[in-house]
């Protein structure tokens, strides 16, 4: 994928001009390392055995024979299939490979729709590409004159993002994640929430806060009813925030919680690997269940916890708490992840019970605010922050393609964030 790498997209196709001033000087540059010339050695056997070919003759072959490739591409059907361990035949390996390309479209449409939407026009895929699912058109196109040097280097960037979203959708199946989410939420509803709620019945609050001229985080914040919410008009530094709350029973109470649960989908799990510079969907994403909630106060937070415990033992499992950080009542939020704030205030941890794994971030009023509009804490900021500093966006949309200036887009989407954060 990158374009200072073996592998990197030129202006003509790899096979045009085998021995060009520019192709001379390439052979020169990988004698001179074992490791790229090992990966361009194992990456081309690849090609050829995806294609079912024996040399680079070959492949022009099939990009102007329509027959060699409908035949190319049953084959690699097969591989594949084999590959991610789909079953059902070449009918369901095509659906399949479908959805990984959706997943594939899907990331770059989830950049262009938040983090970098105001230059969403600036990195639209080519739409040959973006119409194309079949893995064979896509590794042809990279050898194919007729296509510019976009559009080929977007071929190759969705044939890896597909693979990413294959890995994941076999992780995704030898885990049984999808039922575990169901049970998830079979439990919260049937040990967890008040039994006086309905099923998906909610109360309507408003959070009334103000803040900070200097860091714009909350000072002070009231809860409000609906009607008293209608009655008030925010001034300046001021936010008024829709929360939709359920309730638990603690010793006869019913305390009020709002909760958002999250199966993190295909497509965000795809950006997570590459941000980790992961391959293996095991060892990078290790928070595909979780659900955030918040509380009134720090109390009512530890309260949430024992009874979180209890109903698992109800529910005849026990339920361990790991790799617990607690920032809520002071102290640094100290992580791993690039972008993060160490002002971060929550109480995080992962409970395994019931077969799963789930990560749990807890927050107050105060400290879910923060969460969302704090300068340096605000979650879109992170965003921003996490997809530059990771190096992903410079991985998708390196700057010699869409010649973009990423460090000015990158400072021009926080200030732009911000603008809307405490304007809006």
């Amino acid at each position: 994928m990158l374009q200072d790498g073996p592998f990197a997209v030129g202006d003509a196709p790899p096979l045009l001009h085998p021995f060009s001033r520019e192709t001379k000087q390439w052979v020169r540059n990988i004698r001179e390392n074992q490791l790229p010339k090992t990966k361009y050695r194992l990456v081309r056997n690849q090609v050829f055995d995806l294609l079912g070919v024996r040399n680079f003759d070959e492949i022009l072959t099939l990009i102007h024979d329509r027959r060699l490739r409908i035949k190319a591409a049953e084959r690699a059907y097969l591989l594949i299939g084999n590959m991610f361990a789909i079953e059902g035949g070449q009918r369901e390996v095509i659906r399949q490979l479908h959805e990984y390309a959706r997943t594939a479209d899907d990331v770059i449409n989830s950049l262009r729709a938040k983090v970098l939407v105001p230059f969403s026009a600036h990195i639209e895929t080519t739409n040959e590409i973006a119409t194309t699912w079949d893995p064979v058109e896509l590794l042809l196109a990279l050898f194919d004159d007729r296509y510019h040097k976009k559009a080929r280097f977007e071929a190759k960037r969705k044939l890896a993002l597909m693979e990413l979203a294959g890995s994941i959708d076999l992780r995704e199946r030898e885990t049984k994640i999808t039922e575990k989410f169901l049970d998830f939420l079979n439990f919260l509803n049937a040990f967890v929430w008040s039994p006086d709620y309905r099923i998906g019945e909610l109360d309507i609050r408003y959070l009334h806060s103000w803040h900070h001229s200097g860091d714009f985080s909350c000072s002070t914040v009231k809860v409000l009813s609906e009607e008293e919410a209608s009655r008030v008009a925010p001034g300046a530094g001021e936010k008024m925030t829709l929360i939709k709350r359920r309730r638990f029973r603690d010793n006869g109470a019913d305390i009020p919680i709002y909760v958002t649960i999250r199966k993190k989908e295909p497509a965000a799990k795809v950006l997570k690997l590459l941000r980790k510079n992961e391959n293996n969907p095991a060892t990078a994403v290790d928070d595909e269940l979780g659900l955030m909630a918040v509380l009134d106060s720090v109390n009512d937070v530890k309260r949430f916890v024992r009874h979180l415990t209890r109903s698992a033992t109800e529910a005849q499992s026990f339920m361990t708490l790991e790799d617990i950080s607690d920032t809520l009542t002071g102290g640094e939020y100290r992580s791993n992840a690039t972008g993060s704030s160490r002002k971060t205030a929550m109480l995080k941890f992962f409970a395994r019970t019931g077969g799963m794994r789930i990560e749990f971030i807890l927050h107050t009023n105060r400290s879910y605010l923060n969460y969302i509009y704090q300068r340096d804490v605000a979650h879109d900021e992170y965003e921003v922050k996490r997809i530059f500093d990771t190096g992903v966006v410079a991985f998708l949309f390196p700057p010699d393609i869409y010649h973009l200036d990423l460090e000015a887009i990158r400072n021009h989407q926080l200030a732009w964030f911000r603008r809307l954060i405490e304007e809006n």
